[in-house]
């Protein structure tokens, strides 16, 4: 076997002939030896890898929601965003469970048991959610896809009362007509045409802004797809959507409930409305990253 010397070797790995002699010295090169003071090298050695190898930490919140989600890390920003946007998002669409009952849903995987009744329709919307928010985090860079979007419903109906009634087409769009307040939403048999419309428009740019986000929210809601789940599905995509664009995102609670009603409706003639609605919702959001000292656009 022919060896080489350290200086051969230093450049050979294009490193300093100190480095080299500290692998040696370490034992970190089989084979080497010493000579009187002078190291002896097999010519097909393999460079070491570094003891102390840079790895990334995580930089964005997208990144930290993701490492805490596949580590099952509990009482971090993850951990937050499961209990409050999963009991918001379903209490506004007048689900009866408590923050409380939520939360001890999310940690304990059971349902505790007090004085109160709960509606086990309840309780599957919630656990479904939580699932829900994991595939957005876990997709939350992919292209926004009718796929995509039908599996989320499909996820959040799975089990509940409505998967049972042929009336609601769980995981796809709805067959019937379906009014949201007192207007008028997209009819069954022109929904494919203008979700694939709307999606067409929205996947043209690939960085999107927070008024380009509301915008899609407003048209998703105004098509009203599916025949119940809109609200949570389409506030489920908005927060993907602030993810995948490192915007800070947001939960809509009962504080900002009414405004952010005002403010889908008022949208074709005035954005100002839900666009501030959202903004205090985010200052809410970035009270939760400063207490976590997570870094995020200011």
């Amino acid at each position: 076997m022919k060896y080489l010397s350290v200086s051969e070797i230093a450049k050979l790995w294009k490193m300093s002939e100190r480095s080299v002699r500290n692998y040696c010295a370490k034992g970190k090169i089989p084979d080497a030896f010493l000579t009187g003071k002078t190291w002896n090298i097999p010519e097909n050695s393999i460079k070491p890898d570094r003891k102390n190898k840079h790895i990334d930490k995580p930089k964005t919140l997208l990144d930290i929601l993701k490492s805490e989600m596949n580590n099952k890390i509990k009482g971090g920003i993850y951990h937050k965003v499961q209990i409050d946007l999963t009991y918001n998002s379903n209490h506004i669409e007048g689900s009866k469970l408590t923050h409380e009952q939520t939360r001890y849903i999310y940690e304990t995987n059971s349902i505790g048991i007090d004085e109160s009744t709960v509606d086990i329709n309840d309780v599957m919307e919630t656990v479904n959610h939580f699932r829900c928010i994991d595939l957005i985090i876990d997709k939350a860079n992919s292209q926004l896809s009718e796929s995509f979007i039908k599996k989320l419903h499909f996820i959040l109906k799975t089990g509940t009362k409505s998967s049972l009634n042929e009336r609601f087409a769980v995981g796809n769009y709805k067959k019937f007509p379906n009014i949201v307040g007192n207007t008028e939403t997209t009819k069954p048999e022109d929904v494919t045409k203008e979700m694939q419309k709307l999606l067409k428009s929205y996947n043209t740019d690939k960085t999107k802004n927070l008024t380009e986000i509301l915008d899609f929210h407003y048209n998703f809601e105004s098509i009203h797809p599916f025949q119940d789940g809109n609200g949570r599905i389409g506030r489920l995509i908005m927060f993907k959507e602030c993810l995948k664009n490192n915007i800070v995102p947001f939960i809509i609670d009962d504080e900002v409930k009414l405004f952010y009603y005002r403010g889908l409706k008022e949208w074709e003639k005035e954005k100002g409305f839900l666009t501030d609605t959202c903004l205090s919702a985010q200052d809410k959001f970035k009270a939760y990253l400063d207490y976590f000292k997570i870094d995020y656009q200011k």
